[in-house]
This record gives structure tokens, sequence and C-alpha cells, in this order.
């Protein structure tokens, strides 16, 4: 049995976006040790899941580029989530020469359509964490049907003062155990918690 990561990058006061999905904040505090944290993290995944909104900005983006997040990104297989289903269109502008290798692991993703069942059978199976990528719907989705095992908050010293939480669907107190905490030079503070059940 494997558990569920959910990795997601909040305000110092709790928030994944602006009231209107800003994230334009994020880039204030940008840490190249963060970054390093985020492609550790990244590695330890054995799938990548995410709804088909984050998928539908991701694959372009990240099929060509030579971020040093790339890699991971692109070698890992996915699985997206879609309550209506997903035709892959892997008709992408771009050419196989000008792809970063592994790139195909979007094109081969695989669509899930019920989150609660198919997350289930994810977790049955044997291997490495899954890791899930917000978007801050697919997020409180996880959250509201008790889906995440671990969260992995990197936290950004800006106060955005309203905006958007991933716990709004939460149906009741969720009782955190603090896993470990770290502090960087920007002020940014990298905090993961396991989820006592």
């Amino acid at each position: 049995m494997r558990k569920l990561i959910l990795g997601m990058s909040v305000s110092a006061d709790g928030y994944a976006c602006g009231p209107n999905y800003e994230v334009n904040w994020l880039m204030r505090t940008r840490d190249d040790s963060v970054k390093e944290w985020i492609e550790s993290s990244l590695w330890e995944a054995g799938v990548h899941i995410m709804g088909r909104k984050t998928f539908a900005v991701m694959a372009p983006y990240w099929r060509t580029s030579s971020d040093q997040l790339a890699a991971p990104m692109n070698k890992i297989p996915k699985v997206v989530f879609s309550r209506g289903g997903f035709k892959n269109d892997s008709g992408y502008e771009e050419t196989p020469d000008t792809l970063v290798p592994f790139a195909e692991s979007w094109e081969n993703a695989k669509v899930a359509t019920d989150l609660v069942s198919d997350i289930s059978k994810l977790k049955d199976q044997e291997g490495k964490p899954i890791v899930a990528h917000g978007g801050v719907g697919f997020a409180q989705e996880l959250v509201k049907h008790g889906l995440v095992d671990e969260f992995r908050f990197a936290i950004h010293p800006v106060v955005i003062g309203k905006g958007i939480s991933i716990f709004q669907t939460a149906p009741d107190l969720i009782d955190l155990e603090l896993i470990s905490s770290k502090a960087y030079p920007s002020g940014a503070m990298v905090n993961i918690y396991g989820v006592r059940k």
C-alpha cells in the first residue's frame, strides 16, 4: 500500500492562491534551495496525479522545458482525473526533436474518472508514493474525501490577505503530525505533516 502526498505552495496566511486564483505572489520569494527540495520530493513519486486543468497547463510546458524539475516531471507516469472523461489530445505543436527525454509520459497519461475509487486502487498498489499536483480545486477534492496521507507545504513569507484555502472543503477537523520543518534563506519554510488517521 502506498501513500498520497499533496505538495502545495501557500502564503504565510494559508492561502494556495488569491480570490481570483492569482499566484503571482509566488515569484516574490522564489528560492533555489526550495526548488532543490521540490526536485528531490518529485523523484520520490511512483506516479504523478492531477486534474484535467492542471494537466492541460503542465503538459505543453514540461514537454520542452530545460528547467531543473523537467526530468522528474517528464519521466514519472501520470494519471489525469476528469469526472467527464478526457481525451488526451497529444497534438502538441512540438516536433520530436524539441521534446526533452521521456516527455512521452504526458502522451501516455492514464485517465481516471472516479476520484475516490481510482485513488483507492492506486493506493492499493505496491510502489513509491502517489504525488498530487494542484490546482486548488483538485486539492480541495482530495481534502474533502480524506484521500491525503501527507501534506508538504512550501510556506512563502508573504501575506495576501484573502484567497482560497485547500481546506475550505474539509468536512471535519484534520489532525496533523509534524514530520519535519526547514527554513530557507528567503524566509520560506517547508513543513511536512502526516495525517493522523
